[in-house]
């Protein structure tokens, strides 16, 4: 029996010991190889004082001590917080201090950056490095130390469990990742065991994983998505190549070097991965695609399956507070377009009203999910878990202990299959004219103006009277004719849809996970209307 992620890759190097596990440049990583420095990686934080459910945060880009940080801290009883490579310093201190830390992993170039911070994180006592032994000027005030040190016992022949004290059950902590909100500083989402053990199953059931699958993992491993890869992998005994890349073609060269035949990405590197040049062959053994982490734009997809023929899409979408929520299987693509899909296995997905009562076929109500996938709230945040966890709409009256469901704060709806259909954010509806419209459905329209659009993010901005819809899209190709644009979107979309303007940036700006950060530009231009009447009204007086 599995009840920790530990023992997922404890039974993988039991059963496939010789098959590759990671890829990480020229180099790579046996399941037995993974397993001895994963084993290694937890002696030494056992020696560090690391205890049961004690934060162990990682801060390294994807690379074999990356992984084995994680599973190590997982050894030894520890909780692992993933950090985003691509955070900066003040982010950092906010996640170190705030889930109260206790050692982190790190490389000596990224401690260097952190030295006007870690001062502030009273509960972090040692740093563990993975390139340097003798760095005690970078944090002269804490323990600094490397993290596979040569005086760690070996422990190859160990096959006995896990190197804690004490049996962690599947109900127990496994994770704390940072997600970012609609309001205020990234929260932590404490992820159980069984949330990653089950949505490893589930996820591994309907793409068919195996042993023989070679699964290229691009997305930060902070990221539920991301991370996702690697549980997957290692419940099949599958190969899973690491790779940060600065170019595209780097990825290109990656899939086809290692034969790989899974790839996850977001709609903003999907966008990147159908303009690289693929040559002829070189995508395939690729054999499914994932998307996740936003609506997959309908040119883009005819793109992608251009480029991977041989390959099936899987469209989905998930939650950080529940790791995986619903798929599209491929055969429903031009049945259902548009469709986020049903719940994954194991996961039930509703749709409800205000007062928690279901909603009937195609109306539009907010998206809870419930099941073993639903995550233990938010890391000492009472108030912001209260308001996402909530009450399960469907659970039995009689039950006194009762489980909490995921209230996603999504607007969808249901048709009389039963797929469902991704309306808006609820707190970045549009509400003009009486009407209230969803960006997405805009932002779809302009998509479909011209494959060269790479980001488009659509807005409400106050006019002076009403609220206006304002578009900025970046693309990669030539200036693009914005009346024209005007002038199709009369075609396909009501006059309470139409933008007002539409402006075009040399990009958007993007969060930690890679998604369009709608927060930063509704700042930037939530006076841009009442900027402009004020000039005109100033040239014409």
């Amino acid at each position: 029996m599995t009840n920790n992620l530990y023992q997922l890759l404890q039974h993988a190097g039991q059963a496939f010991p010789e098959r590759t596990a990671l890829y990480f440049k020229d180099n790579s990583l046996s399941y037995a190889e993974l397993l001895q420095q994963v084993d290694a990686v937890a002696a030494n934080l056992q020696q560090q004082g690391i205890k049961r459910f004690d934060r162990v945060a990682i801060y390294l880009p994807k690379q074999f001590e990356t992984i084995s940080s994680i599973w190590g801290a997982n050894a030894c009883g520890g909780v692992f917080v993933p950090v985003n490579p691509a955070l900066k310093p003040v982010q950092v201190q906010h996640i170190l201090q705030d889930c109260n830390v206790r050692v982190l992993v790190t490389s000596k170039d990224r401690l260097a950056t952190l030295a006007d911070v870690l001062a502030e994180c009273p509960d972090l006592h040692t740093i563990l490095l993975t390139d340097a032994s003798d760095s005690s000027q970078l944090a002269a005030h804490l323990a600094v130390k490397p993290l596979l040190p040569e005086n760690v016992p070996d422990t190859s022949a160990r096959q006995q469990g896990p190197v804690f004290t004490g049996a962690l059950t599947d109900s127990d902590m496994a994770a704390i990742l940072y997600t970012s909100g609609s309001t205020g500083k990234p929260k932590g989402v404490v992820l159980s065991q069984r949330n990653m053990l089950v949505g490893a199953s589930s996820v591994a059931s309907y793409l068919g994983n195996q042993r023989d699958d070679v699964i290229l993992a691009l997305l930060p491993l902070s990221f539920d998505y991301g991370l996702s890869q690697l549980t997957t992998a290692f419940l099949t005994g599958a190969s899973v190549v690491l790779l940060d890349f600065f170019l595209v073609q780097d990825v290109v060269r990656a899939v086809a070097r290692h034969k790989v035949t899974g790839i996850a990405a977001v709609p903003p590197l999907w966008a990147q991965l159908a303009k690289a040049k693929w040559p002829e062959g070189s995508s395939d053994s690729v054999r499914y695609l994932t998307n996740s982490g936003g609506a997959m734009p309908q040119p883009l997809l005819n793109q992608l399956q251009s480029i991977f023929s041989n390959a099936a899409p899987y469209l989905m979408y998930g939650l950080t507070e529940a790791f995986r929520s619903t798929y599209l299987p491929p055969a429903d693509l031009a049945r259902k377009p548009g469709s986020m899909g049903k719940a994954i296995p194991n996961a039930e997905i509703l749709v409800v009203r205000e007062d928690g009562s279901l909603c009937g076929p195609n109306e539009p109500g907010e998206l809870v999910h419930r099941g073993p996938l639903v995550s233990l709230g938010y890391w000492n945040a009472p108030e912001k878990t209260a308001e996402r966890f909530k009450f399960d709409p469907i659970i039995a009256a009689g039950i006194q202990l009762r489980s909490p469901a995921v209230w996603s704060g999504d607007t969808v709806k249901a048709d009389e299959e039963g797929y469902l259909y991704f309306i808006g954010r609820r707190d970045e509806m549009i509400k003009t004219s009486g009407y209230r419209v969803s960006p997405t459905e805009v932002e779809e329209a302009i998509y479909r103006l011209d494959p060269a659009l790479v980001d488009v993010a659509a807005m409400g901005v106050y006019d002076g009277v009403d609220q206006a819809i304002l578009v900025v899209v970046a693309t990669s190709g030539d200036q693009p004719d914005i009346a024209s644009w005007h002038m199709q979107l009369k075609r396909s979309l009501p006059n309470f849809m139409q933008p007002k303007e539409i402006i075009v940036l040399p990009g958007l700006p993007k969060n930690a996970n890679g998604k369009i950060d709608r927060k930063t530009l509704a700042s930037q231009y939530q006076d841009y209307f009442v900027d402009s009447n004020s000039s005109m009204t100033g040239a014409s007086a």
